[in-house]
Order: C-alpha cells, then sequence, then structure tokens
C-alpha cells in the first residue's frame, strides 16, 4: 500500500458549504487531507500508482463545461489491481441535446488489449495494476491501461478534448513535509492517433495536504501526443490545479481549474470541473 500521505464561481461555493455542513470534516476519511485512508488513483486526468483497497468500489463523477457529465464506477481486487468503466457525454445538464461520447473500442485477450474498430458510444475502460509498493526510499510503481479522455469528444478527429492516457506507467512517492507531499511522474501512450501525432507523452505531479480534510493539487500533462499541426494541442501542454476536500467518510470532491496554460485550440481558455468520489466497501 502507499504511505500517505468576472465570472460567478458556484463551484467554490458548494465546496464551502459542503465542509461547513460536515460534522465529521475534521476526521475526513476520503482521499484528501492528512486525514486521508484512500489512496487518490488520479492526480487530475492523468493516473497515480495509487489502488483501492481490495473489497472496496468507486463511483466518480465529472461535472465539465457545455453540460457535461462523465460518470465511472471501479472496483479495487486483491490490494494490487483496479479494473473500471466510465460513460458520459456533452449536454446531458441544461437544454442542448445531449452529444454522448466515442471511444475506440477494445478487446481483452489475456494480458493484452487489442483495439478494434471505433465504435459509437462505448464505454471507457481502465485497468491498472500495482508491480511495486512504496518503501522508505523507492516509490510504488504502477502499469495500466486507460482508454478515457475528458472535457468531451471531438467527432471529427475522433478523439477527446484531452487524450485517454492509453498504455501507461507511473511512480508515485509521498514524504511527511508539514503534512504530507506526494509526488508523482509517467508516461503514457494513446491509442487516439487519428489526428496524426502518434508520439509517447510524459506527465508530472504533486498535492500538498492542506488541513486533515483538504489538499492542493498540481498537474503538467506535457501533452507531446497534442502538439502536431493536425492535432488539438498548441505545444504548450496541459497545465491544471486542484482543490480537493473530503467531507466525509469515502466522500472527496474536487474544483479542478483546468488548461491554465490554454493549450487546446478550440478557444475555451481555463476550464472549471467539478468531480465528485465516493468509495465504499462491496
Amino acid at each position: 500500500m502507499m504511505t500517505r500521505r468576472s465570472r460567478s464561481h458556484p463551484e467554490l461555493l458548494l465546496l464551502f458549504v459542503l465542509v461547513l455542513l460536515s460534522p465529521s470534516r475534521l476526521a475526513a476519511q476520503g482521499s484528501a487531507g492528512t486525514g486521508a485512508r484512500i489512496e487518490p488513483r488520479y492526480i487530475i486526468d492523468m493516473p497515480t500508482a495509487g489502488i483501492l483497497a481490495s473489497g472496496t468500489y468507486a463511483i466518480d463523477a465529472r461535472f465539465y463545461g457545455n453540460g457535461g457529465l462523465l460518470v465511472g464506477f471501479t472496483a479495487g481486487l486483491f490490494g494490487r489491481l483496479d479494473i473500471g468503466i466510465s460513460y458520459g457525454g456533452t449536454g446531458l445538464l441544461g437544454s442542448e441535446g445531449p452529444v454522448m461520447n466515442e471511444t475506440p473500442g477494445f478487446v481483452i485477450k489475456g494480458r493484452l488489449l487489442e483495439e478494434s474498430v471505433v465504435a459509437p458510444a462505448v464505454p471507457g475502460f481502465v485497468i491498472k495494476g500495482r508491480l511495486l509498493e512504496e518503501s522508505v526510499v523507492a516509490p510504488a510503481v504502477a502499469l495500466g491501461f486507460d482508454s478515457q479522455g475528458y472535457d468531451g469528444y471531438i467527432k471529427e478527429m475522433s478523439r477527446y478534448v484531452v487524450k485517454s492516457p492509453g498504455f501507461f506507467g507511473v511512480v508515485s512517492k509521498n514524504y511527511d513535509l508539514l503534512g504530507y507531499l506526494s509526488i508523482h511522474g509517467g508516461v503514457n501512450y494513446s491509442l487516439e492517433r487519428a489526428d496524426g501525432d502518434q508520439d509517447v507523452n510524459f506527465f508530472a505531479g504533486a498535492e500538498k495536504s492542506l488541513f486533515s480534510f483538504a489538499s492542493l493539487v498540481a498537474e503538467y500533462n506535457l501533452g507531446m501526443n497534442d502538439s502536431n499541426q493536425g492535432a488539438s494541442g498548441k505545444g504548450r501542454g496541459y497545465l491544471n490545479a486542484a482543490l480537493n476536500v473530503s467531507p466525509g467518510k469515502g466522500l472527496t470532491i474536487g474544483l479542478f481549474v483546468k488548461d491554465i496554460l490554454q493549450n487546446g485550440r478550440a478557444g475555451e481558455g481555463v476550464t472549471r470541473t467539478i468531480k465528485i468520489e465516493f468509495v465504499t466497501p462491496f
């Protein structure tokens, strides 16, 4: 186990109210703060080496721009393996018509993942296994595959706005520093390649606990697989930040501020996302 550890802004108000109303906030047991009892599985968009405890499951929901909603379910097996699915789309909230995500389909054969034809309305799939546990001197190491991208699907480019990680390897290490400081770094190869950018990509991130129930997070996805002329990125990479709060047992709420460098060509600039995570035993 990893050791641990000019517009209105309704998201900030939501987080503030939830924290104030929580009677257990000073003994929170979500995945944020020094009181965390759940390993964070993602920095923001990119994975960590964190794994769910054996016999537990997570339900995640992301609310993002253009009425977007992404819901996921992940199960922890053997204390070393996560398996999950996710599904969503834009226009699910508000008055616009819904547009469901499309994603490449994959076939699992033993330990191999084979790409199949692009199919509409296919759930995202994630499998992650931890190879090495964290020790005093060495980080935790995990390998996996994740077909879920973020912030909507660009149908004409056969990709998500933020590409899915695809195949990835990641290391995570935690330090005692006025609470906890967690460092993550990894490499990934996305199978969203229809835009012609097929490069290997790198990412890194850090999480610093603030109180027993809150953490600040920063993530930098270099976007090396999203930087050529036909791709969506401008070559600056994706810089994201988050405030995560655990107002109760198993519950974590995150406010994400994404694409701070305004790397995306879609012209949306900096965007905001709310994520709700709930982890509980079967």
